[in-house]
């Protein structure tokens, strides 16, 4: 059996896991348009911080190719996918054969067209460890580098963290009247934002950039801003267009519950898909590490197994684990519904509830006992057979009966 992988990242290397839990001698290609080992990406901002380094950030340890019997074409991209065929072809005019592809090229960073952005010199998106390395060699130049990121959102959010340390000043843009605004509602982003603040980071909110001439922003009401390096972190678009006229597309690449795409034999797994999000009962995209993994394991078993059905991925939901300056936030789910509120300082705590069962939530600042909310959200628990009131307060196990204690413990089915 020949198995080809497109995407080195979390869904890839899930997928190779996959197949080898099954198929212990099927010849396995993984394709990679990077230089690099597998790397985990939300690291990159610590690489700039100093927390980490390349060693560090890799994914799986260096002999992972080797160990699992995988040939890696490393700085290749795939050009072409020829389904009848079932042939891919790649940068070098050479091309590969495979009985199942696995399509998980993950997403890439939205530019939008500035009118002059030709004009800037250093400017960087920050999606992956080259662009991280670009933006280290961009601030290196100057000790006093002033920055402007174009975009309030995790990867805007987290590339300032990472290099604030090393810079004078760091101003965020952003169209939406609050930071975060895809994950966090007007009153959790305050809490966040004022935390940020505090770092020394400044905010333009509902504004956006009309221009730019050279290392000068004109914004849309006449002001201007000075910068010495562009950050370009406005938003991310799955990378589909392999499998255009091939499979189904939405926004996203359109999955089954087994990582199956609407043509035989082709899977696909990670952020270039759209998946059934449990807790709305939508297909959407649902960008997330763990979702990655878990999705390319699910493509990877399936596309080695002789039976049908051999494994599904049918508990995801959207889900967010991050942190900036010491302050945590999880987010998970869809915010609808009657709502549960909790707020001390920087303490949040927001869960959403219909239909005897929790939607979502949002946590800030103490996130300790979050996964209790996210198990209640993936398993769609009645909420009158636990002790509701007891969990928004207090998450813990003590608000189950006995038996979904030992359950949850390990201890029964």
């Amino acid at each position: 059996m020949k198995y080809v992988i497109i995407g080195n990242s979390a869904a890839g290397i899930g997928a190779v896991e996959g197949i080898r839990q099954i198929d212990k001698q099927g010849e396995i290609t993984v394709i990679s348009n990077e230089k690099h080992h597998t790397y985990s990406r939300p690291l990159i901002s610590y690489l700039l911080l100093g927390k980490v380094t390349k060693e560090n950030m890799k994914y799986r340890s260096d002999n992972f190719y080797a160990d699992n019997n995988v040939n890696f074409l490393s700085d290749i991209s795939v050009t072409a996918i020829d389904a009848k065929t079932k042939n891919v072809s790649l940068s070098n005019n050479s091309k590969i054969t495979y009985d199942k592809l696995l399509v998980a090229t993950g997403s890439s960073p939205f530019v939008p067209p500035f009118e002059g952005l030709d004009t800037v010199k250093d400017k960087v998106t920050f999606m992956s460890l080259d662009d991280a390395q670009k933006l280290d060699e961009a601030i290196a130049k100057k000790s006093d580098a002033k920055v402007l990121i174009i975009g309030a959102g995790l990867i805007g959010l987290k590339c300032a963290e990472g290099i604030i340390k090393r810079v004078s000043k760091i101003t965020v843009v952003d169209l939406a009247p609050r930071i975060l605004s895809s994950i966090l509602d007007e009153d959790g982003a305050k809490i966040v934002q004022s935390h940020i603040e505090k770092q020394g980071i400044e905010f333009k909110l509902a504004s956006s950039v009309k221009k730019f001439d050279g290392n000068k922003a004109i914004f849309e009401n006449g002001e201007t801003i000075n910068f010495d390096v562009l950050v370009l972190a406005v938003g991310v678009r799955p990378n589909t267009s392999l499998l255009k006229d091939i499979a189904n597309i939405d926004r996203g690449i359109i999955v089954n519950n087994k990582s199956e795409t609407s043509m035989q034999d082709i899977y696909a797994a990670g952020d270039c898909t759209q998946a059934m999000d449990i807790s709305s009962g939508q297909s959407k995209i649902m960008a997330l590490l763990p979702n990655a993994y878990m999705q390319g394991e699910c493509a990877g078993i399936n596309m080695a197994s002789l039976k049908d059905g051999e494994k599904s991925f049918d508990k995801a939901i959207p889900m967010n684990a991050i942190g900036f300056f010491g302050l945590h936030i999880i987010t998970a789910g869809n915010y609808t519904g009657e709502v549960f509120l909790k707020s001390e300082e920087e303490n949040y705590k927001k869960l959403f509830f219909s239909e005897n069962k929790l939607n979502g939530y949002i946590i800030i600042g103490d996130v300790e006992k979050a996964g209790i909310y996210t198990s209640l959200i993936r398993e769609r628990t009645p909420l009158d057979s636990i002790d509701f009131a007891l969990v928004c307060e207090k998450p813990g196990l003590m608000a189950f009966t006995k038996e979904d204690r030992n359950i949850k413990l390990g201890g029964g089915k």
